[in-house]
């Protein structure tokens, strides 16, 4: 047996199943590559899912992990530590926030900001205002896999396994003002929405849309909470996808790229909504550790030394201008869409966007699908044209190879095509 052999068999009688994983064992990597035991190297334009910003093996990230573990690892949340001010300070400066809660992944920083939504709504009501405990949420949204983080997820299939999930939650139709002046009311204790919606299909809310949630949030003292795990710390091209509409949340949930690879997670608020908490109210083990915060440091300087927002994006408006270039010779794809490093090409096909997917892997590109026909790119945000260069074309022999066939067989079978 191979190595990967016996890894799979190994899982499959020890892990919970709850990965479809490709048959591919990776053990390094370098810059935007990353490497199989084989030493075959893939282009990879996903990051891990959007956390892997400045590639791999990247020496400011090595250098931050072997000075700080030499130091200290872990110390809890009792006692102080010099990373987590310094990392808070960052941050703030850079979301126009002014307090932050360091938690371990983006799902915690979700849960954090709803119970904070909660209590402000509490702290409200003593103080004589009425308002609510109902959650707005936005339909195709994703905000994680924890009780309050999936029950503000759209899609049935994360939600319905384990219901009854926490109530107090309805959605709104995306980017649909009349339905969010409907359903909102001084009952709402917080709007929830994704400025570009990730595992929803890289949607982008229109600046109509996002600027009433901003009006009706204010008008009752409701927090306007705004998920930038997966748009956020760089990735458009502004720390924050929320700043390329000028529109300022009560709220925010950054994690992903936030490290560069090691888990760390913050939900950031307004000093006027962090009069809700007070000691005892919330707390973390892992979040904010001495490790993590050293990293996010590390990456944080980095971007801002070698001026990467600017290279997301420039890199990233070559990118949609070679995908629209593609869309324009493949009927196949209607729609381009999305900002800097964070984009999407829709097909018009499940079974082709599938096969894209499989394609690509067999020529050595990592993306994937999202919404069943979204093609999904999160490259790291050192990405360069060439890489660029080499995935359209990859994508451009995979669209005249295959799109016609797929057509083809969906219209001669009956089968559906699902957006």
């Amino acid at each position: 047996m191979t190595k990967l052999d016996q890894i799979r068999a190994a899982e499959a009688k020890l892990l919970l199943s709850t990965y479809e994983r490709n048959p591919i064992l990776f053990v390094g990597g370098q810059g935007v590559h990353i490497v199989d035991e084989k030493g075959d190297r893939y282009l990879d334009l996903l990051s891990g899912i959007g956390v892997n910003a400045l590639g791999y093996n990247h020496p400011v990230i090595e250098e931050a992990i072997a000075r700080q573990s030499r130091a200290l690892i872990h110390t809890s949340n009792l006692f102080y530590h010099q990373g987590q001010a310094e990392l808070a300070l960052r941050l703030t400066e850079r979301t126009g926030l002014d307090r932050v809660f360091f938690s371990n992944t983006g799902t915690e920083a979700w849960e954090a900001a709803m119970k904070l939504a909660r209590a402000y709504a509490g702290l409200l009501r003593s103080e004589g205002k009425h308002i609510g405990t109902k959650f707005l949420a936005l339909e195709q949204s994703f905000h994680g896999r924890t009780f309050g983080s999936v029950s503000t997820t759209y899609k049935a299939k994360y939600r319905e396994p384990f219901g009854p999930v926490v109530p107090g939650v309805e959605f709104v139709r995306f980017n649909d003002v009349a339905d969010l002046r409907a359903k909102f009311s001084s009952e709402v204790c917080s709007i929830l929405v994704e400025a570009i919606q990730g595992e929803g299909g890289v949607r982008p809310l229109t600046q109509e849309f996002f600027a009433e949630a901003r009006t009706l949030a204010t008008s009752t003292g409701a927090l306007l909470i705004v998920d930038e795990i997966q748009a956020g710390m760089g990735r458009t091209g502004k720390w924050c996808a929320y700043q390329h509409y000028g529109i300022q949340p009560d709220v925010t949930t950054l994690a992903k790229p936030i490290a560069g690879g090691i888990p760390l997670g913050a939900m950031l608020c307004t000093e006027e909504a962090a009069r809700a908490i007070h000691a005892g109210m919330h707390g973390t083990t892992f979040g904010g550790g001495p490790l993590a915060c050293a990293v996010a440091i590390a990456v944080i300087d980095f971007i801002e030394k070698q001026n990467l927002l600017a290279h997301a994006t420039e890199v990233g408006d070559y990118f949609q201008q070679q995908l629209r270039s593609l869309a324009a010779r493949h009927s196949a794809i209607i729609d381009v869409r999305g900002k800097g490093l964070m984009l999407a090409a829709e097909l018009d096909s499940t079974d082709l966007a599938k096969l894209t997917v499989a394609e690509m892997l067999k020529r050595k590109i990592l993306i994937n699908c999202t919404s069943d026909t979204v093609l999904r790119f999160l490259p790291p945000y050192i990405l360069k044209r060439s890489h660029v260069d080499t995935a359209i074309a990859a994508l451009d022999e995979i669209f005249t190879e295959h799109a016609g066939a797929v057509s083809t067989a969906v219209h001669t079978t009956g089968g559906q095509n699902h957006v």
